[in-house]
């Protein structure tokens, strides 16, 4: 098992940055699949950004080239640098990770973005 604790989250406006941080319990070295979510109010939750096994990473298109997801074994922690924001990134960010097919939620962190 892992606890999942996000920070980072707050009131921004549009064109600012944010960068959020995902502490995890336990060693994350061996977690392969592990990443970052929002959901919106009145929308389902999307990915926002993910390590996949191999090491590759995948990012919604919607954050392309604005956020960037990071990650430090020896802290235990994993990041999201959000730049460019957009009122339409305003939601909760949650993180998870999947360890042995378990899925593993943080309580969330919530971002908003002002016009």
């Amino acid at each position: 098992q892992v606890q999942l604790v996000e920070s980072g989250g707050g009131l921004v406006q549009a064109g600012g940055s944010l960068r959020l941080s995902c502490a995890a319990s336990r060693t994350i070295f061996s977690v392969n699949f592990m990443g970052w979510y929002r959901q919106a109010p009145g929308k389902q939750r999307e990915l926002v950004a993910v390590f996949t096994s191999g090491g590759s990473i995948n990012y919604a298109d919607s954050v392309k080239g604005r956020f960037t997801i990071s990650r430090d074994n020896a802290k235990q922690t994993m990041y999201l640098q959000m730049n460019s924001l957009k009122p339409e990134d305003t939601a909760v960010y949650y993180c998870n990770a999947v360890i042995i097919g378990r899925g593993f939620w943080g309580q969330g962190t919530t971002v908003t973005v002002s016009s």
